[in-house]
């Protein structure tokens, strides 16, 4: 999958919850919205606030409005990449388990789909 596919399949399925996404078709879509964010913390910095002798970093509105308008992409991309290594996509709440929940779900983030049919569908990744 290329680059521009990724983008499109993201954008495509933003809401979609049922199916599989390949590997190349999540880290792609980790690499834009990363590189998107960058760009938005370059371009509008937030601002540092202080607020009962505490201080603290704000974000720009910026970057909370492309924070809000991915996060639906985003939950649902996870969700369809561990279908595809054919977990339920309530692994993604491990993600609140301190250290050992962000290394488990990234080893199944990481690791290749299922070639064959699994509960979730058809597999995505084109075997040669």
């Amino acid at each position: 999958m290329t680059f521009i596919d990724a983008i499109k399949s993201y954008f495509k399925n933003y809401g979609t919850f049922k199916g599989r996404a390949r590997r190349s078709e999540f880290w792609l879509a980790v690499v834009f919205t990363t590189i998107i964010s960058l760009a938005i913390s370059i371009v509008a910095p937030g601002h540092r606030d202080i607020v009962g002798g505490v201080e603290f970093d704000q974000n720009s509105p910026l970057s909370d409005l492309w924070s809000l308008a991915t996060l639906l992409p985003n939950l649902a991309l996870v969700w369809r990449r561990l279908h595809d290594v054919n977990k339920s996509g309530g692994w993604f709440f491990f993600i609140f388990l301190p250290i050992i929940g962000w290394i488990l779900l990234l080893i199944q983030l990481v690791k290749d789909g299922q070639p064959e049919a699994n509960q979730f569908g058809e597999p995505v990744k084109e075997t040669a």
